[in-house]
């Protein structure tokens, strides 16, 4: 799937996401923040290629139910699944590769 470039409102449920098969990357952030909109070239970079990914963004603010199940607290974090069990996350990347450190080795 290519690196997505739009945030999803309303967000899928966390059982949604438990249920997605392979590797799953979800963006939480907003696109009017400062620091979600620094990193996308970061996240851009890491993830463009990698077809064996699904790359979500996630829309998330106060009262975001999914955003609170990760116990989000910053913008932008990139939480990585596998079969619906979180293998990697990175908070306000400052790099192609910090990204791509937490991404599973292709294959």
């Amino acid at each position: 799937m290519p690196f997505a470039t739009a945030f999803t409102d309303p967000a899928p449920s966390p059982e949604d996401l438990a249920e997605l098969p392979g590797t799953v990357a979800v963006e939480f952030g907003v696109d009017w923040c400062p620091h979600c909109l620094g990193a996308q070239a970061f996240l851009r970079e890491a993830l463009q290629e990698r077809r064996d990914i699904t790359h979500i963004k996630i829309e998330d603010g106060p009262g975001r139910k999914l955003g609170r199940h990760f116990k989000i607290k910053l913008w932008p974090t990139l939480v990585v699944l596998r079969n619906g069990e979180e293998i990697g996350r990175v908070t306000r990347p400052q790099s192609a590769q910090e990204v791509e450190e937490q991404l599973p080795v292709a294959i």
